[in-house]
């Protein structure tokens, strides 16, 4: 089976369990996905890390900035949302339920199949980058309220301290799409 199809396979399979479990709940949907978002990042900073000092060579330290910085930036996209939207018990145990198995899954992918594992995730951020266009549309279109953004977000991306909801998804619908970028660009070059 060929690497893409197999990436878009998984992807197809985790879009769906989240289409399932929160419709059109896209602040909540949002708490859950970032909290797994952060984990390729940094499971693919730490291996390239750790190859680099087994190998004992000075290569990859721009790979591993990048997967690492990722992985903060969806920790941070993360903490915008948890001012949005307040999860609930539930959801902070999916949570942890799903990073745990996310985090072994793609460990275990990453050694194995590195190439799929970036492209995966490439498939990954361009679902990201739909859901917060649909996210967008719902406030666009009134059937969600365009709160203030919250003043971490502001401060993140030096918005305007009027900066609403709306437009920090913009920013960071944006920064989903860098991922997306970036990923498979290593997804080609291994």
């Amino acid at each position: 089976m060929s690497n893409k199809i197999v990436a878009k396979s998984m992807t197809k399979f985790f879009r769906f369990t989240a289409d399932m479990f929160f419709r059109k709940r896209y602040g909540h949907r949002a708490i859950v996905l970032e909290a797994v978002a952060g984990v390729p990042g940094m499971v693919a900073g730490m291996l390239t890390h750790l190859s680099s000092l087994r190998g004992l060579r000075k290569g990859h330290g721009e790979k591993i900035s990048e997967m690492l910085a990722e992985a903060e930036n969806e920790r941070q996209h993360l903490m915008f949302f948890m001012e949005v939207v307040k999860p609930t018990k539930l959801e902070r145990g999916l949570i942890v339920l799903a990073q745990f198995i996310f985090w072994h899954y793609y460990l275990v992918m990453y050694i194995f199949a590195p190439r799929t594992a970036h492209l995966m995730i490439h498939y990954f951020e361009e679902e990201a980058v739909r859901s917060y266009t649909a996210y967008l549309k719902e406030i666009e279109a009134g059937h969600l309220e365009n709160v203030p953004a919250p003043q971490v977000a502001i401060e993140y991306y030096n918005l305007l301290p009027e900066a609403k909801l709306s437009d920090m998804i913009q920013y960071i619908r944006r920064d989903e799409q860098h991922h997306a970028d970036s990923n498979l660009t290593y997804s080609e070059i291994l």
